[in-house]
C-alpha cells in the first residue's frame, strides 16, 4: 500500500519545470571560430561540484554544478575556444608554496581519523570553518589542479583568458586552512605566471579581504595586490585597512579598498574603475588574475553589499578590456543560486557573447522558480548604503599618492625565478656530458676536458687548448719541465716538451735539457722554434710530426747514473 505522502515520487515529477508565460532561452548554436581573438579557455574539473563540507556549512560545491549547467545551457560552451577537464595538482605542486607538514596532514585526515589527529586539526586550523569533511584532499587538488592548468596556457600563449569559476579560495595561508579555504589556489597560479611575467597584478572583488594571496606576496615589487572588501574591524578577517601597504620590496605594491555595508552599484563602479585604471597605467602588468567572489552581490548569506550581477559582470568586463592575459577564477558566495547565475553571466562577458534574461531549461529549474528563472532577479537595496562619496574619494586619493610611490613599473629583471611547478631537475646533480644531452644528443661529448699543453703558445680565448693553469703531464721516470728547467743544464735527460729547438738542432719528442756546465749548454736568451700540439697541427711541422711521433719513448737511463741517452736525430725547424 502507498502512502498518500508518497505518490507522487521525484521519478514521476516533470523532468522541467513548468514555466508557464515566463520563457526559455534557446542555446546560442552558432560556433566560435576557431582564429578569432580573444582565445578563451574554460575549466572545469569533472566531479568537483559533488564535495560536501557538511550539512550547515555555508560553503557549497554543488554551486559549481549548477554554474556549469547554466553555462551549456545556454550554449555558451560553443563560443569557448576550449574546455579542459585539467588533472589534479600532485603534492609537489602544492608544496611550492605550503608547507610539506600541512599537506601530508591534509593527505592523510579524513573523518574516520580525525579522532586520532586531533593536535594536528587544531595546530593547522581545521576546525568550524574549515571542517574535516569526506575526500577533502582530492577536493583541494582539483581546484589547484585547474587554475594551475589556466596558468600555464596563459604562459605558453594558447589562450588569452583561463576561466576556473572552482578556484578563487584566497584565505588558506601557507601553513594553515582558513575561512573554508584549505589549499591557495591562488598563490600557485600566480608563481606559476611569475615564471614568464615579470609583473602580476591581482585584483580581488570577493566582500572579504584576501588576506591569504596579500600575505604571500607582502614582500614582493612584481605582485601587486588590489581588493575591495568590506572593513569594519570585525568582519572576517578583520584585515585589509587602507594603510596596509607592504614591506621591503613590496612597500606600495600592496592596495587595500575598505568599504562599508550597503555599497550600490554606482558608487562601487565609480571607485573600482578608478582605482584599477590608475593601477594599471602605474603597474603595467604583463597579466592579471581576477577574483570574482560572488559574496559581494546583495542578498548573500554572509554578504551586505547591494551590487546587481550586472554590475559585478561590469568590473569583469572592464579588467577584460586592458586585453592582458587574463585568469579568472571564483572565490566566495553563499547563495548559491545567484552566484551560478552571476558567474554564467560574467562567462558570456568574457566570451564576448550576448543571452537573454530567461534562463535555459536545465534538470535544476526548481532553484530558480522563486525568481521566475530570470538571469537578473533584483538583488539591491536590501542593506542600508554606510557609504558616502566623501569617504570613498578620500580612499581614491590615499590610493593615487601611494601610486605615485612607484616611479613607473618595477624593473622586469628576473633575479628570483619562482620554482617550476611542475617538477624540478636536480641540474646540479648533473655532469657536463648529461646537460649537453638535454639540449641535444648531437652536442653530447663534443667538449674536451684534456687539453694539450704545448709551451710558448699564444692564448687565443677561451676555447684555446693551451692554457698555463694545467697541470703537466707525467709519466713514469720523466721529468717535467719547470721554468728552472730552462736554465742552463750539464747533463742532458728527457722531457715531455715536444717540437722545440735549442741552439741549431730542433728536438722532437723528448727534447734534450742541458744541465748546468755541459758542454752544449744553451743560452737563456737564445730563440727558440717551437711546434704547435698534435691538437693543432700545421703545414711542414705536422708532417714532420708523424715521422717522430714514437720518438717519445725513453731510451736513457736515469740522470744520477751518468748513462748518456742515444743521440738524438736533429729536425730542420723553421723559426
Amino acid at each position: 500500500m502507498v502512502r498518500a505522502s508518497q505518490a507522487t515520487t521525484f521519478s514521476a515529477s516533470a523532468y522541467f519545470d513548468d514555466r508557464g508565460p515566463h520563457g526559455t532561452a534557446q542555446p546560442i548554436t552558432e560556433r566560435v571560430h576557431p582564429h578569432s581573438r580573444p582565445i578563451v579557455s574554460y575549466f572545469f574539473p569533472k566531479g568537483v561540484g559533488e564535495f560536501h563540507y557538511g550539512e550547515r556549512h555555508p560553503m557549497k560545491p554543488h554551486r559549481l554544478t549548477l554554474t556549469n549547467a547554466l553555462v551549456m545551457g545556454y550554449g555558451l560552451d560553443k563560443q569557448v575556444h576550449h574546455i579542459y577537464n585539467p588533472r589534479p595538482a600532485t603534492q609537489v605542486e602544492l608544496e611550492m608554496y605550503h608547507d610539506h607538514d600541512y599537506v601530508e596532514f591534509l593527505s592523510r585526515v579524513t573523518p574516520n581519523n580525525q579522532n586520532e589527529m586531533r593536535h594536528l586539526i587544531d595546530t593547522f586550523n581545521c576546525v568550524e570553518d574549515c571542517p574535516i569533511f569526506a575526500e577533502m584532499y582530492d577536493f583541494c587538488r582539483m581546484y589547484a589542479g585547474a587554475s594551475l592548468a589556466g596558468a600555464r596556457k596563459l604562459c605558453s600563449g594558447t589562450c588569452d583568458t583561463a576561466i576556473n569559476w572552482s578556484g578563487g579560495l584566497h584565505h588558506a595561508k601557507r601553513g594553515e586552512a582558513s575561512g573554508f579555504c584549505y589549499v591557495n589556489d591562488i598563490v600557485l597560479a600566480i608563481l606559476e605566471l611569475l615564471r614568464y611575467h615579470p609583473r602580476v597584478l591581482y585584483i580581488d572583488i570577493d566582500i572579504h579581504h584576501g588576506d591569504g594571496v596579500e600575505l604571500a606576496f607582502y614582500h614582493s615589487n612584481r605582485v601587486m595586490t588590489v581588493s575591495f572588501h568590506k572593513y569594519t574591524g570585525e568582519f572576517f578577517p578583520g584585515t585589509g585597512k587602507v594603510d596596509d601597504n607592504g614591506a621591503n620590496l613590496g612597500k606600495h605594491f600592496c592596495l587595500n579598498v575598505p568599504l562599508q555595508d550597503g555599497i550600490d552599484d554606482e558608487m562601487y563602479l565609480t571607485v573600482f574603475k578608478t582605482v584599477i585604471e590608475d593601477t594599471v597605467t602605474a603597474f603595467r602588468p604583463t597579466a592579471i588574475v581576477l577574483q570574482c567572489g560572488a559574496d559581494s552581490l546583495g542578498c548573500d548569506r554572509l554578504g551586505a553589499f547591494n551590487l546587481s550581477i550586472a554590475a559585478h559582470g561590469e568590473c569583469v568586463n572592464f579588467v577584460r578590456k586592458f586585453n592582458v592575459p587574463l585568469l579568472v577564477l571564483g572565490g566566495g558566495g553563499y547563495t548559491i543560486k545567484n552566484v551560478s547565475r552571476c558567474w554564467t553571466y560574467e562567462t558570456a562577458v568574457l566570451v564576448g557573447a550576448e543571452i537573454p534574461d530567461e534562463l535555459p531549461a536545465t534538470v535544476y529549474d526548481p532553484f530558480f522558480r522563486d525568481s521566475q528563472w530570470k538571469l537578473h532577479p533584483p538583488l539591491t537595496g536590501r542593506v542600508e548604503n554606510q557609504n558616502t562619496p566623501a569617504s570613498l574619494q578620500k580612499i581614491t586619493i590615499s590610493i593615487r599618492n601611494k601610486l605615485r610611490y612607484l616611479q613607473g613599473a618595477p624593473s622586469v629583471a628576473m633575479q628570483e625565478i619562482p620554482p617550476d611547478l611542475e617538477g624540478l631537475l636536480a641540474d646540479e646533480d648533473k655532469n657536463q656530458e648529461e646537460r649537453d644531452e638535454e639540449r641535444g644528443t648531437g652536442f653530447a661529448g663534443e667538449s674536451r676536458s684534456d687539453r694539450c699543453i704545448s709551451r710558448h703558445e699564444y692564448f687565443e680565448g677561451d676555447n684555446d687548448v693551451d692554457q698555463d693553469d694545467c697541470p703537466p703531464l707525467s709519466g713514469p721516470k720523466r721529468h717535467s719541465i719547470s721554468s728552472s728547467a730552462r736554465k742552463p743544464r750539464t747533463k742532458r735527460t728527457r722531457g715531455r716538451g715536444r717540437g722545440r729547438a735549442s741552439g741549431g738542432n730542433g728536438r722532437e719528442d723528448g727534447e734534450e735539457i742541458d744541465e748546468p756546465g755541459g758542454p752544449s749548454s744553451t743560452k737563456p736568451g737564445k730563440t727558440r722554434g717551437r711546434i704547435r700540439s698534435r691538437a693543432k697541427p700545421r703545414g711542414r711541422i705536422a708532417e714532420r710530426d708523424k715521422d717522430v711521433e714514437d720518438m717519445d719513448a725513453e731510451v736513457g737511463g736515469e740522470p744520477e747514473s751518468g748513462f748518456e741517452p742515444a743521440t738524438p736525430v736533429d729536425v730542420d725547424i723553421d723559426v
